[in-house]
């Protein structure tokens, strides 16, 4: 079995995975940009039951286009966003890939709101791929 450990920057707030993720894709919506300061954001998902959190975190609940929310969990000291809960997906907790720090994480196999996708930005071949 696979063990990941995520974190802010500071480490004060780290989130400890079991297994593979259940989900690994990129978002190209126009918030998760600005979220992630980049032009999409990476995030896996894993099952609640296979992830421990371990420190403080701050809340930032946020609704999108679609009605649905999202509660995004930051430390409160370095600001680093390290997991989030979707209401829409209840039992899953999601993690940005980038708070692995791992560049052998395995790649995304979904790729969302593309119409809002970055023209020089290319996705691996053999993703799926969602307006």
């Amino acid at each position: 079995m696979t063990d990941r450990t995520a974190s802010c920057s500071c480490g004060q707030l780290v989130v400890r995975t079991q297994g593979e993720p259940t989900r690994i894709s990129i978002c190209h919506c126009l918030e998760c940009q600005k979220r992630s300061g980049s032009v999409f954001a990476a995030q896996a998902r894993f099952a609640e039951a296979d992830v421990i959190i371990e420190g403080a975190s701050h809340e930032y609940a946020r609704t999108g286009d679609e009605g649905t929310t999202a509660r995004f969990h930051f430390c409160p000291t370095c600001a680093c966003t390290v997991f989030y809960r979707m209401d829409a997906v209840a039992g899953m907790i999601a993690i940005p890939v980038g708070a692995f720090a791992d560049p052998g994480f395995p790649p995304p196999r979904v790729s969302v709101y593309e119409s809002r996708k970055h023209p020089w930005v290319h996705v691996p071949d053999g993703v799926e791929h969602f307006e």
